[in-house]
């Protein structure tokens, strides 16, 4: 679908690559620095919130996991090194997609699974119903996603992201609109977990209450964010606008497609 769209129909998305907070330098940087934070939260989510679970499969979960956030960590530390990065920038971005979803998404809805099965023993809850829970929570995540991609496509369609004068204004009116179906997707989401927890939790610890509740709002939001990295993933592939030559300076603009 996005095929039929022209560069100029993206140009907004290039504000943070024009900005130099996309920049192949400052990403490197940002993925060094994310390793550190990566093997945190993984420590944190094996030693912590998978103690004492009662979550089904959580063995073969932290198992993935692990290796999925260790392959990361030595991409990042590759993709850190300017020789490499300069080359590579479209798999530079792609790396730090996968990095800031693992870092504010995975992790923390993982430990937040695992933080409700705490001594579940003790609580009586069950297997079942966690993962009844779970995948009640990955379909209301999927909705927010769809409609998320929807409601960007009918944006670029409709030629808001096209970069005029007016954009900052005009996006912001209609997107103050569009934003009332994903909150209220969201909104249901966050409702459902509480009830969740009200019923079937005796939970007497708050932090661990405000880091799941946390843990799920962080899961919904980055969904909520990912069409937009996919598609500024989608625009560097396609248009060389997008790119970074292997000096540091962004491409400008031009007619033809990158190919």
């Amino acid at each position: 679908m996005l095929g039929i769209l022209k560069e100029e129909d993206f140009k907004v998305l290039r504000a943070p690559l024009e900005s130099g907070r996309q920049r192949p330098s400052a990403l490197g940087g940002v993925l060094v620095m994310s390793t550190f934070m990566q093997a945190l939260l993984f420590a944190l989510e094996y030693f912590v919130a998978g103690d004492s679970t009662v979550y089904p499969y959580k063995d073969e979960i932290l198992t993935v996991h692990f290796w999925f956030t260790v392959g990361l960590i030595v991409l990042s530390l590759i993709y850190g090194i300017p020789a490499i990065y300069n080359r590579s920038g479209r798999i530079q971005y792609l790396i730090s997609i996968l990095v800031s979803q693992n870092l504010f998404s995975f992790c923390f809805f993982i430990s937040a699974l695992f933080l409700m099965g705490k001594d579940g023993d003790e609580q009586g809850v069950t297997s079942e119903s966690l993962l009844k829970f779970t995948y009640i929570t990955l379909a209301i995540g999927l909705l927010i996603f769809i409609v998320t991609c929807i409601r960007f496509y009918r944006l670029l369609k409709k030629g808001e992201y096209r970069k005029d004068s007016k954009k900052g204004e005009l996006r912001a009116n209609f997107e103050g609109k569009s934003y009332l179906p994903m909150a209220s997707i969201v909104g249901l989401g966050f409702v459902f977990v509480i009830q969740y927890m009200v019923r079937h939790l005796a939970i007497d610890d708050i932090n661990i209450m405000v880091i799941i509740v946390i843990g799920f709002g962080l899961f919904f939001v980055m969904l909520f964010v990912l069409p937009e990295q996919l598609v500024i993933l989608y625009c560097k592939y396609r248009f060389k606008s997008f790119n970074f030559d292997k000096r540091g300076y962004l491409e400008q603009a031009v007619i033809t497609e990158v190919h």
